[in-house]
């Protein structure tokens, strides 16, 4: 946004007063970020003085599996490393092999090739990636209106479908848990593995058990933005032995028990390294603290905002969310008029309502940073040609599939996509900023 632009949404008649002769905020109110506490040196430190001997990562490992409640905790450099991990130990198990010979000996293809995954479709792209990038068939599952995460009665619907499915992939949205329990019991009762993608959900419970813990694989991110982070980072979760010792060999390039480096089948590099490791076992001692502060944000903001205007993101029953990313979808009575290409978007100002885009700008002219919620993984692009599975059954049984502006009728994801906005939620957001903020979200209904 220009500075002009911004300018002339700060003087529009509905923002005067918020900021009288300040104009705007000095400091950037931020989405989340890093914040950082004095334990974090002491381990760094510690790497440093020992030569960086694996302690730290050692350490992390048992302290995350103690936590979450598995066996083994396999640290690796990024929580979409941990993804793709999971899945070829998913495909192994599966179908025998974490990769298949091509024809002719010319390497290797991936190790679901031809095969199809249910996975979340109101998520970001990492599952999608993976499943792709090993050679599958993404087929993207609806979410509920009453978590915003897969919805048990459409996975049903996609296994009636498509009955040989044997891996499924669902994630917590915004660190607020879906019905996991239920997408288990239906993935037992067809013979098929559940990955339980928990980078968002760190610390969040379902019935007093922590999200992570209840697929076959978990994962977890510390990338920059999660509720603890190690600028980078992530984690792959499991009960079974031979899956830990197969992602830990396979992620230091699958070397071999000899003197030379012998290598008898292909392997990653993809451990994460103690400087990454002493940063989340410092940012660890703090995770409850990070936790109670991102609810108070969103109880604020349900205070505030929640009602007859927008709705906030919903909290499942029997469920303990970290309250990652506070969101909001518009729900005012008068339809917003907002319309979106795949890169830009318009929309018209009227009193009474407000679109997200609108409330976007208005944000970011006043130096506050929010963002749209997932556009849903059906609607990409790149993954427009897959199946998606809602309560209406599968978009492919519609004669109007293949043509340009088709939309199911019944699409949660797609609904929230074209109604939601995240909401500043950084821990280090005072409450006078953030009374601020909902000042600026509330005058665009003006």
């Amino acid at each position: 946004m220009t500075d002009i632009a911004a300018r002339c949404i700060r003087e529009q008649p509905r923002f005067k007063g918020i900021f009288q002769n300040k104009g705007t905020f000095e400091r950037r109110v931020r989405l989340a970020s890093p914040t950082m506490h004095s334990d974090e040196k002491t381990f760094i430190n510690q790497a440093f003085d020992e030569g960086f001997t694996g302690r730290n990562t050692a350490r992390l490992e048992k302290e995350a599996a103690e936590y979450i409640g598995v066996k083994h905790a396999v640290a690796l450099h990024s929580g979409t490393a941990a993804m793709h991990m999971a899945v070829k130990l998913a495909a192994e198990r599966l179908y025998g092999s974490a990769a298949v010979s091509a024809p002719g000996s010319l390497g290797t293809v991936g190790a679901l090739q031809g095969k199809r995954v249910f996975c979340s479709d109101f998520a970001s792209s990492t599952m999608a990636d993976s499943i792709v990038s090993e050679g599958g068939e993404p087929v993207f599952v609806d979410a509920s209106d009453e978590d915003w995460s897969m919805d048990p009665e459409v996975l049903e619907i996609a296994f009636q479908r498509y009955p040989d499915v044997k891996l499924v992939m669902m994630n917590h949205a915004y660190g607020f848990p879906g019905q996991i329990m239920k997408i288990r019991e239906i993935c037992r009762d067809h013979g098929a593995l559940l990955i339980e993608d928990a980078s968002e959900s760190l610390g969040a419970k379902v019935h007093g058990k922590q999200t992570g813990s209840f697929g076959d694989y978990g994962i977890l991110s510390f990338g920059s933005d999660k509720i603890i982070t190690g600028s980078v980072g992530g984690m792959l979760l499991t009960d079974d032995d031979y899956s830990s010792k197969k992602a830990r060999s396979r992620a230091s390039h699958s070397r071999a028990a000899a003197p030379w480096r012998q290598h008898e089948e292909p392997g990653d590099d993809c451990l994460m390294s103690d400087i990454v490791a002493g940063l989340i076992l410092g940012q660890f001692r703090h995770l409850d603290e990070h936790i109670a502060k991102k609810r108070m944000i969103y109880e604020r903001y349900l205070e505030k905002l929640g009602g007859d205007i927008m709705y906030m993101n919903p909290v499942g029953e029997g469920t303990e969310p970290n309250y990652w990313m506070s969101c909001i979808t518009c729900e005012s009575n008068i339809l917003f008029q907002e319309t979106r290409s795949e890169r830009e978007y318009t929309y018209t100002n009227q009193h009474g309502t407000a679109s997200p885009m609108e409330i976007y700008d208005a944000l970011e002219a006043f130096n506050v940073e929010s963002c749209p919620v997932y556009k849903p993984m059906s609607l990409q692009p790149v993954f427009r040609n897959y199946d998606q599975i809602t309560l209406d059954g599968s978009k492919r049984e519609y004669p109007e599939f293949d043509q340009d502006g088709f939309w199911v009728r019944c699409d949660v994801a797609k609904d929230n996509f074209d109604r939601g906005l995240c909401l500043p939620s950084d821990i280090k957001m005072t409450g006078e900023e953030q009374d601020r903020v909902v000042e600026i979200v509330r005058s665009c209904f003006d």
